[in-house]
């Protein structure tokens, strides 16, 4: 297993489970709250998981990959999306599930993920494939897993400053982009 793969593939899942909120659109509330409350434990362990052990790597081996020329860009963009998600799940929080607002706020989180997705897709994840060795891609994808399996029941969500991030893992802050 790779670590690459296994985002991906947790990546496919976040998508799957909001294409089936779409499908659940006029269905019943009990039917949509349980949908969200898993989609948004898996949003939040999946960063988690993200910032504990994969961008810490990045920043280790990592150059730079697609418009980021470094893994301090790469990080510090990263970490601003997984604050930008963070936040539009919060305010999905405040709306009566399966209300009008509560549906806003649902597709902006769905806006805020997609467009993180699409950028660590083609810069974080192809920088670490080309510069991490297979070992160690396989190594830290088993990691990767052990720390979803063991926080399935989710975790607390907390917002980091990309550039004091990026200082305390061995990275220079003024590389870190703050901003998605």
């Amino acid at each position: 297993m790779d670590i690459t793969e296994l985002i991906l593939t947790d990546h496919h899942e976040q998508r799957r489970m909001f294409a089936l909120l779409d499908d659940l659109r006029d269905a019943p509330t009990e039917q949509v709250k349980p949908v969200w409350e898993r989609l948004k434990v898996l949003l939040e362990v999946h960063a988690e998981a993200e910032e504990k052990l994969f961008y810490p790597k990045l920043l280790e081996v990592g150059q730079g990959a697609g418009s980021k020329d470094s893994p301090e860009g790469e990080t510090g963009d990263a970490l601003h999306d997984h604050n930008e998600i963070r936040d539009a799940v919060a305010e999905v929080g405040k709306h009566r599930v399966g209300s009008g607002p509560w549906w806003d706020a649902v597709a902006e989180a769905r806006e805020a993920n997609s467009d993180h997705m699409g950028e660590e897709e083609r810069e974080a994840l192809a920088d670490f494939r080309r510069h991490a060795s297979l070992q160690a891609r396989q190594d830290l994808a088993l990691q990767f897993a052990v720390f979803e399996a063991e926080h399935f029941r989710g975790v607390e969500a907390e917002d980091h400053d990309p550039k004091q991030y990026v200082a305390e893992h061995g990275g220079d802050p003024a590389k870190a982009s703050d901003e998605g």
